[in-house]
């Protein structure tokens, strides 16, 4: 079944981690693996373009990610906004270079999308991978006038922060708001059309970004905290607040957010698939419908199949979702609705004609 996955990092892998995402899963692992490369992620990487055609995914948001780090002495991550910037371009002119190739396609308009699920009905095995280009943290955007910039050349979704604060204001593991050049920056994300990413705020930053943003929204990879209760996740209230907004919420497949006291490193990966069917039941249960569900699986951002469930090992393996989902009583309308119904519809209606 077609699943839009609402959350990877394929330039990240390709350019950060110099992969060659044309490769094979298993490819990618032996090439890391013959040369004793033993950091996290490496050697057990659970996607490339070609597992990504095998996992039927034909459409998905894949990210510009380029993170501000004060420190120097750190693994991931640029200095200064400056170099946030350029990483930002070089992910972006990878996606170039694998349009020019075949392997993907960049949708600017709800007509391309249109277009390009026909294509894909039609023939899966041919057809590019369709993707809307998001930006997950606004530290490229130099001033808030750049995002301009950005959605001149394709930008259609961003989320202001990451990891800590930045220059907008404040992110996972950290409670502060909303910095001033926020304001300014989501005024013109609203006057653009474009939907604003809550993932990643802060409580405080998450409810004063809504109080200061009018326009779409959505959470693209945003699991519960009722599973893994720690901040990256959301209380009920804030999955109550993005579906009144009528968005569409993506379920994550890191055990960071999927195992309650999982430490990156330290903890083996117990979580199962089915696990994220536990989530889809709570935004079911708190919306009272199927619609502002879907997939945002952050599968090899910045980690591996040791930080992934247990019984997943390449990103294909979430196929099996659709009969978890059946044995659950879920319709197979229903299904069809969170593998990919509901990301379609939200961006025909978000992207512009």
């Amino acid at each position: 079944m077609l699943m839009f996955d609402a959350h990877l990092d394929i330039a990240l892998n390709a350019v950060d981690w110099n992969r060659d995402m044309r490769c094979s899963v298993d490819d990618l692992r032996a090439q890391e693996r013959a040369l004793g490369m033993t950091d996290p992620g490496r050697g057990g990487s659970t996607l490339s373009l070609q597992e990504l055609r095998k996992a039927e995914i034909g459409v998905c948001l894949t990210t510009l990610l380029a993170r501000q780090e004060k420190e120097i002495n750190h693994t991931f991550g640029w200095t200064t906004p400056e170099t946030c910037y350029a990483m930002a371009h070089a992910h972006l002119a990878w996606y170039r270079a694998m349009e020019r190739a075949g392997w993907m396609r960049m949708l600017k308009t709800r007509g391309d999308l249109q277009t390009h699920v026909a294509a894909w009905n039609k023939d899966n095995v041919k057809t590019p991978l369709g993707f809307i280009l998001t930006m997950e943290g606004a530290d490229p955007v130099l001033t808030p006038e750049t995002i301009y910039e950005f959605y001149e050349h394709g930008l259609r979704a961003i989320g202001l922060t990451h990891y800590g604060a930045n220059r907008y204001g404040g992110g996972t593991r950290c409670e502060v708001g909303l910095a001033l050049d926020a304001i300014p920056l989501l005024k013109h994300i609203n006057d653009l059309g474009m939907t604003l990413d809550v993932t990643h705020l802060s409580d405080v930053a998450f409810w004063q970004a809504l109080e200061h943003f009018g326009g779409r929204i959505h959470a693209s990879h945003q699991n519960s905290r009722r599973i893994a209760n720690w901040q990256r996740q959301f209380s009920d209230e804030q999955y109550k607040a993005v579906i009144a907004r009528d968005g569409v919420i993506g379920m994550a497949f890191d055990a960071v957010m999927m195992q309650h006291g999982y430490v990156r490193g330290v903890s083996k990966a117990e979580s199962l698939i089915e696990t994220a069917v536990d989530n889809i039941d709570i935004v079911c249960q708190l919306a009272g419908s199927v619609r502002n569900v879907g997939i945002g699986t952050d599968l090899d951002g910045g980690y591996g199949v040791e930080q992934t469930p247990a019984d997943l090992d390449k990103i294909s393996d979430l196929q099996r979702l659709t009969d978890l989902l059946s044995h659950r009583g879920y319709s197979d309308e229903d299904v069809a609705a969170i593998m990919h119904g509901n990301w379609l519809r939200f961006f025909s209606e978000v992207l512009p004609e």
